[in-house]
């Protein structure tokens, strides 16, 4: 059962040497460190140390894994003010008629009507202007031509002046980023950060994973402020985040569907798959159905899931909503033991970092999906 410490934003800091945060990913893929947690009666000890391939071995016939299909944007944009100073800008979501949500830097020398220069090498600067700011994200209403409205549109243009946004805390960009911090199966466009459980997941994981009769869908959530945006209020009992826009097909709602009819495992990839499919849950009054539109369902300990058995995450960043959802699944006090046995034998964290499995069996009684 949750306690007051569950809701207490201090509760989920721990300390973790900076050699620790992974700055390059592993290859191959499936090469990453996996740390396999243990049924939840046996409390922290059970655990086992193993590689992302061995995945395979975890998961059974007519199981079930839910791939967010997201393709991260070329997101981060420079550009140029009219005094000739840069600001940096982070696109995020669209607002209409060729308006977006973006997050800058430096935002406070961003002003209302002022006119900037998007810019990049071999590119004609492009003016844009800065329509407002915006209060519920600090961010700022950027308008750009009005062909791109959209993300399909917009993609065009960032792939002419955009940088892949790796996150800050990894300290230098590499030539393959483009292609690695992007999982293989990415189809729509509109994230501004990966799904990273997702990057560890090579073709030929996925093809012997569809060979031991594992099925897949995908779902689709493109991550945005909601996922990474730092979590600033201490008391979480009433914690609100910023939402995300989520499509949960027909043929996903099926595939859960014939995965409980078959008594197959409902097994989540990333906490990012988990968001939707338990968001469109939610919208349907705890029952799983199409849903397109946006979610901002916030997951914390105490939370009873409605479709989710299992979880493939990577370990996520202090303080941070994600590690609600996962303290939600096995625990707050065992996450925090077992983020510390990860330290303890050199597990790689964050978006380039390894990979923890919680099997159904791990899952508290109380979090289980009633089925």
């Amino acid at each position: 059962m949750a306690d007051r410490k569950d809701f207490l934003l201090s509760s989920y800091n721990y300390v973790l040497p900076s050699e620790r945060i992974a700055q390059r990913p592993v290859e191959p893929r499936h090469a990453a460190g996996l740390l396999i947690v243990g049924d939840k009666n046996f409390g922290t000890t059970g655990t086992k140390h193993a590689k992302v391939w061995d995945w395979l071995n975890e998961l059974k016939p007519n199981d079930l894994i839910v791939l967010n299909d997201t393709r991260v944007l070329k997101a981060r944009l420079k550009v140029r003010r009219l005094n000739g100073g840069l600001a940096e800008l982070l696109v995020l979501e669209p607002k209409g008629q060729g308006q977006w949500l973006c997050l800058a830097r430096p935002a406070k020398k961003l002003r209302p009507n002022e006119t900037i220069w998007l810019e990049a090498l071999e590119q004609e600067p492009l003016p844009l202007k800065v329509i407002s700011n915006d209060s519920s994200s600090g961010g700022k209403i950027i308008e750009f031509p009005i062909c791109y409205s959209d993300a399909k549109s917009i993609e065009v243009l960032l792939e002419r002046y955009g940088e892949v946004p790796l996150p800050p805390y990894i300290a230098s960009h590499d030539k393959n980023d483009e292609a690695r911090y992007q999982t293989r199966y990415a189809a729509h466009p509109g994230a501004v950060a990966a799904p990273t459980a997702g990057l560890h997941l090579s073709d030929e994981l996925l093809k012997a994973l569809a060979k031991k009769g594992i099925k897949k869908t995908t779902i689709t959530l493109h991550v945005g402020l909601g996922t990474f945006r730092p979590v600033d209020a201490e008391d979480l009992s009433n914690l609100q985040l910023h939402s995300e826009w989520i499509e949960v097909k027909k043929d996903a709602v099926e595939a859960v569907a014939e995965c409980r009819i078959t008594n197959g495992r409902v097994i989540a990839v990333g906490t990012t798959s988990v968001r939707a499919l338990e968001g469109a849950a939610s919208a349907g009054d705890g029952r799983l159905r199409e849903f397109r539109g946006p979610v901002n369902l916030v997951i914390k300990p105490g939370y009873r899931f409605s479709v989710v058995d299992g979880l493939l995450t990577n370990f996520h960043l202090p303080k941070s909503s994600l590690l609600f959802l996962v303290s939600a699944l096995i625990g707050r006090e065992r996450l925090l033991a077992l983020y510390e046995e990860a330290i303890e034998h050199q597990y790689r964290f964050f978006s380039y970092g390894d990979a923890m499995w919680i099997p159904p069996e791990a899952v508290l009684l109380e979090a289980k999906p009633r089925n």
